[in-house]
């Protein structure tokens, strides 16, 4: 099942997430097929502030339990995170 993670900074918190992107890229990497892409939502200024995860997972808990583990969270990046059950119908490559 895919599961979007939605996850908004907290205001003021740039240099947090770059001193741990590497390990949050390492993080994302390490989940193999279970990642199916992610990327950061840019605000008005062009520099990120927040981030896009959609993972494979067992279960909502599952996916919140994987989410916890991404070292951004850790970090305490995040003002929110959100997952939410997601169905990929339009252009699904695994669908082809």
């Amino acid at each position: 099942m895919l599961f979007a993670v939605l996850c908004t900074d907290k205001p003021g918190h740039l240099q947090v997430r770059l001193d741990n992107r590497p390990e949050h890229l390492n993080f994302l990497n390490s989940l193999g097929d279970k990642l199916k892409f992610a990327g950061p939502f840019l605000g008005a200024d062009e520099k990120p502030n927040g981030s896009l995860v959609m993972i494979d997972a067992d279960s909502l808990e599952a996916a919140k339990a994987l989410a916890a583990e991404d070292p951004y969270a850790k970090a305490g990046l995040f003002e929110s995170v959100t997952v939410k059950r997601w169905n990929w119908s339009v252009k699904n490559p695994d669908a082809a």
